[in-house]
């Protein structure tokens, strides 16, 4: 029997380590080839690690909430290899598909990651990966598969259900399903059992935080006793883009298979505000300035289960209306779906967060670190306003809102902030009611 050292994968470019939150199976349990073995987490994005070999589970090396890097041995499991091939119930019913599945298991130990797929920014096991490549399925096909492992990964039995339907044949699956059909009753997930919930003078209850809620609590505390927050505020006429939303929205939803929000026309006027104020797209890192090449905008959303999570839009300024919206409703369905990638919530300069979602007409936003501003929009209100003619001033009703500017004091002076925060309303009631999406 062989040992194989199972790894903790790479999960993105800018990820470098995660967090055991649970381990599925215990040592002297047997594994599948591709079933998952623990869970982990990044800063916000949860995710399983599947095992790349057939085996049993002879070590974990991390217990739970231990940090691990990519790359770093988790767990050990013993193969089975040829003593599976040897068992005579499992030879008497599929001699070669257990050859070919003893087969597939070395080339999976020996291939980690396939360059056919290396592009991809999907994870898929060794084993999929070298399945796929000797069915001939390109990387666009291998995309293609809808999963129903979790965050929607393909398995392996995703991809011989797909290579079925598809008309080619394949011994690897009805000799998993040979496999598959012997007790398995050590491969259930363990049970875990929660705290319950303590009564306090008969009608209190502590209750403990979620992991999301201890990284949230943890953030926000080390940010405000970090950098010295300052706030600037100023109200904005959106009169125009209100009516012209009203005006395209069924459009843009016909042509581009989009709801057009107020979001990206927002988030629009922020790039372009950056571009004009690059002292807002940078970082502190001790007694350092980073000066941030990209604009890169995190989105903040609030969860279904009251957490909060922010995606990035990457290279925002470079989006056009349509590409911001889908954009943003991209990120925004995939959060309150938990199926962000960890790639998907790093390398933010700057961020917004719409709190007139639930009403807010202003906030104080806290700043995500390392950045050095945040921008806090509030809710769209019908308000009496005096606007200015030719002719004279008159009182009208008007469509207004509020935005929030906080920004780092230790590096951002009110001249900064101020102007910056001007500047996307500049741009707000400049809006061209005439233009195309």
């Amino acid at each position: 029997m062989a040992k194989f050292e199972l790894k903790l994968p790479k999960m993105g470019e800018s990820v470098a380590e995660a967090t055991v939150t649970n381990w599925l199976k215990k040592v002297g349990d047997k594994i599948e080839m591709d079933e998952a073995v623990l869970e982990i987490a990044t800063d916000k994005v949860d995710s399983e690690v599947p095992s790349e070999v057939a085996g049993t589970l002879v070590e974990i090396l991390f217990n739970t909430d231990d940090v691990v890097q990519v790359g770093q041995t988790i767990a050990i499991i013993e193969t089975e290899g040829v003593a599976v091939a040897s068992t005579p119930e499992v030879k008497a019913e599929a001699p070669v598909a257990v050859a070919e599945v003893a087969k597939a298991v070395e080339v999976a130990k020996e291939t980690v990651a396939p360059a056919d797929f290396s592009a991809s920014d999907k994870f898929f096991s060794p084993l999929v990966k070298n399945i796929a490549k000797e069915e001939g399925i390109s990387l666009a096909e291998l995309e293609s598969i809808s999963g129903s492992g979790k965050d929607g990964r393909v398995n392996k039995e995703d991809l011989l259900n797909y290579i079925k339907n598809r008309g080619s044949q394949t011994s690897v699956q009805s000799s998993t399903s040979s496999i598959q059909s012997t007790p398995v009753a050590q491969n259930s997930k363990p049970v875990t059992s929660n705290p319950q919930p303590v009564s306090v003078n008969g009608g209190d209850e502590i209750v403990e935080m979620d992991r999301m809620r201890k990284l949230i609590s943890g953030y926000m505390v080390a940010s405000v006793q970090t950098s010295a927050h300052v706030q600037s505020f100023i109200e904005v006429d959106v009169t125009n883009i209100v009516k012209w939303r009203d005006k395209v929205k069924a459009a843009f939803e016909k042509r581009e298979g989009e709801k057009l929000t107020f979001t990206p026309i927002m988030m629009e006027a922020v790039a372009k505000a950056l571009k004009d104020f690059p002292g807002m797209n940078i970082s502190v890192d001790g007694d350092f300035i980073i000066k941030r090449k990209n604009i890169n905008l995190g989105m903040a959303a609030a969860l279904p289960n009251g957490n909060l999570i922010v995606p990035v839009i990457k290279n925002a300024d470079q989006l056009n209306l349509v590409g911001m919206a889908k954009a943003v409703n991209d990120l925004g369905n995939r959060a309150k779906a938990g199926k962000l990638k960890p790639d998907d919530t790093q390398g933010g300069t700057y961020t917004v967060t719409n709190v007139g979602t639930f009403g807010s007409v202003f906030g104080t936003p806290i700043i995500n670190q390392p950045q050095v501003g945040i921008l806090a929009l509030g809710a769209i209100r019908k308000v009496p306003a005096v606007i200015e003619t030719p002719e004279g001033d008159f009182i009208g009703i008007r469509q207004k809102m509020f935005l929030s500017h906080s920004y780092d004091h230790r590096v951002v002076d009110g001249a900064l902030g101020g102007s910056f925060v001007k500047r996307v309303a500049d741009y707000l009631e400049a809006f061209d009611v005439n233009r195309d999406f």
